[in-house]
């Protein structure tokens, strides 16, 4: 009998019960988690690339999440403003990939942190519902 992991349950549910607002802020807080991991390994004096990399990386896949999940028949120019921010960011986090540039991934950290701090606005609740349009379809 497989044993149940707390943590993982609790994360599970809570991702099951978040608004679209509430998991587009997800996505921007496991980004900026991922940039820092990134950072920081850099920023050592013999920094882990393989660790590091991977932590782009996987900032790289949540900004492209959040560019498929964009609605562009009810975002508008909102949704094409986010667009072409998110793809913006990806190359960003390629070059600074490559050169293993933390100040790059820190500038694309910054502007995810601004971005996220919009979306917590929109999804307090009650706020959410009576939000006309958000640029976002969390549901692809």
């Amino acid at each position: 009998m497989a044993k149940i992991n707390p943590l993982n349950a609790y994360k599970e549910t809570k991702i099951r019960t978040a608004s679209q607002g509430q998991l587009i802020v997800m996505i921007y807080d496991e980004a900026i988690r991922q940039l820092d991991i990134a950072t920081s390994e850099l920023s050592r004096a013999t920094p882990q690339l393989d660790v590091a990399s991977n932590a782009i990386i996987k900032a790289q896949d949540l900004v492209t999440e959040l560019t498929v999940s964009l609605d562009f028949d009810r975002g508008g120019n909102i949704a094409k403003g986010l667009f072409s921010l998110y793809m913006f960011f990806r190359r960003q986090l390629m070059e600074g990939n490559m050169k293993k540039n933390p100040e790059l991934l820190s500038a694309v950290r910054s502007m995810l942190a601004e971005l996220r701090e919009a979306w917590v606005q929109i999804a307090k609740p009650g706020l959410e519902e009576n939000t006309p349009v958000t640029g976002v379809n969390i549901a692809g």
